[in-house]
């Protein structure tokens, strides 16, 4: 099947599936006119690139975890092990935007929002504020 309908099956814009080939994480087939030829293998594979980049893996941990998914031995713990770490980062980028929604939440309240020039969001940008 040709990239177009690669990127209808997979949910995905030609112009991704052609990076994810120059990248290496996927390899179709090329037809004797040396278009791409896409297999279902390809699209299920693309389909978990997708799915994996949608829970925010990094392109090398999508990398990583197709070599799990392709690896019959594997253990289920490496594949564990890497979602517990992405997790954590979630975790922790989560926390992150809490604490900047709190701060600008503060800083919009102390802000009175009218004609006059002092404004305590710009202050606090600028390093002034006493937060």
């Amino acid at each position: 099947m040709n990239i177009s309908f690669a990127a209808e099956q997979s949910a995905l814009p030609a112009k991704t599936i052609r990076y994810y080939e120059d990248i290496g994480l996927v390899a179709p087939d090329r037809a004797r006119n040396g278009y791409r030829d896409y297999r279902e293998a390809d699209i299920h594979k693309l389909r978990f690139i997708q799915r994996s980049r949608s829970l925010g893996f990094s392109i090398e941990e999508c990398r990583q975890l197709l070599a799990l998914y392709e690896d019959n031995s594997r253990a289920s713990r490496d594949v564990k092990a890497l979602a517990k770490t992405k997790l954590q980062d979630i975790e922790t980028k989560l926390e992150q935007l809490q604490s900047m929604k709190r701060t600008l939440t503060t800083l919009v309240e102390k802000c009175h929002g009218t004609d006059r020039p002092d404004c305590p969001i710009l202050e606090d940008i600028a390093g002034f504020g006493s937060n």
